[in-house]
């Protein structure tokens, strides 16, 4: 499978080594903005600056897109016109409308595409999405993932913050989560936020949160933070409440708020119902380079075997489209009608 890889950050650079070491792929080209490969691993492959005549020359089968948001849409339409599938980091693009339009084209042309939702590929996630369904719903989702960040960081979240707020960004996560336990339709969504620093744009925020309630009666809330300014207390909570019970991540808030294997990390669950108590350890968790190298196995997987994504793809719209309605609400101080927009 002849491999283009577009976006040489901290994803980019973990999905061109899964590609690099995968028996199954050949890197035909990298695409970096400074034309620079910073890996030792990765200098032998033609490097370039523009995407479209990477994508011309190099006539990929598939194309993974790890740029910023704003390009998304855009490369990934491009990528299917030009005959490739597609693995598209999240948020699979700035709008609803834009994500849909990627969607159409993929099932329109008969192109596979995949959007970046690491928990997806990890054990310990799967386990605790199982573990809740089993309680039955409908649930209460109590979710957060905020980050001080500083430095290179802080640098990181100041330039994703130009075009995607963290609410979004890292929201679309949690969103698709919460969207695979309860199964039922948003149906509004309520946001708040506020702009922590001056170091960013005046319409940006670096604080966000928001409620969500589904047709189930099931109602989820989410928060993210980014900056130096962002408290290390309880910035990892994961749980999940329903009438038989409880299911909570036991070891979220260990370690720094800005270590990237933490935030996929579970170590442990804990089970509640009423009058008993079930601890799970989960030892052994792959890190973030081996969820990376997971969804891109699942990529040539979902080509070579030819396998239906259509549920992958709406679910990407959905929690995208959850996730923009938050953050309409924080600029608009009004809550959002998911029902038009879902429809």
């Amino acid at each position: 499978m002849r491999v283009l890889i577009a976006g040489l950050g901290n994803m980019g650079l973990s999905h061109a080594l899964a590609h690099h070491h995968h028996p199954g792929a050949r890197i035909v080209g990298l695409v970096n903005r400074s034309g620079q490969v910073t890996h030792d691993a990765l200098l032998d492959y033609p490097i370039f600056t523009d995407f479209q005549a990477a994508l011309a020359q190099t006539t990929p089968d598939l194309v993974v897109i790890a740029t910023y948001t704003d390009t998304h849409a855009a490369y990934a339409i491009a990528a299917m016109q030009a005959g490739a599938h597609v693995f598209v980091e999240k948020p699979l693009a700035l709008t609803a409308p834009e994500a849909q339009a990627v969607v159409d084209t993929a099932t329109r042309l008969g192109r596979k595409l995949v959007v970046g939702y690491i928990l997806r590929h990890h054990p310990s996630w799967q386990r605790l999405i199982a573990e809740a369904r089993a309680l039955g719903g409908p649930y209460v989702f109590r979710l957060n993932l905020n980050q001080q960040s500083s430095g290179a960081e802080w640098e990181t979240h100041k330039a994703l913050m130009q075009t995607t707020s963290p609410l979004v960004d890292c929201g679309v996560h949690y969103v698709d989560v919460m969207c695979q336990v309860t199964d039922a339709r948003p149906l509004r969504v309520h946001g708040m936020g506020l702009r922590l620093s001056d170091e960013i744009a005046s319409d940006m925020y670096n604080y966000g949160q928001f409620q969500v309630i589904f047709e189930d009666g099931s109602v989820g809330w989410y928060e993210a933070g980014w900056g130096p300014m962002m408290s290390e207390t309880a910035f990892f909570v994961k749980d999940i409440v329903s009438p038989g019970g409880a299911v909570s991540i036991t070891d979220g808030n260990t370690g720094a708020s800005a270590d990237i294997d933490g935030h996929t990390k579970v170590g442990g669950l804990l089970v509640h119902r009423p009058g008993d108590d079930r601890h799970i350890a989960l030892p052994d968790e792959p890190g973030h380079h081996a969820l990376c190298a997971a969804e891109q196995a699942y990529m040539l997987h979902a080509i070579a075997e030819d396998i239906d994504l259509s549920r992958h793809m709406d679910d990407a719209v959905r929690s995208l489209a959850i996730c923009l309605a938050a953050d309409e609400s924080i600029r608009t101080g009004q809550p959002v009608s998911l029902q038009e927009t879902l429809s």
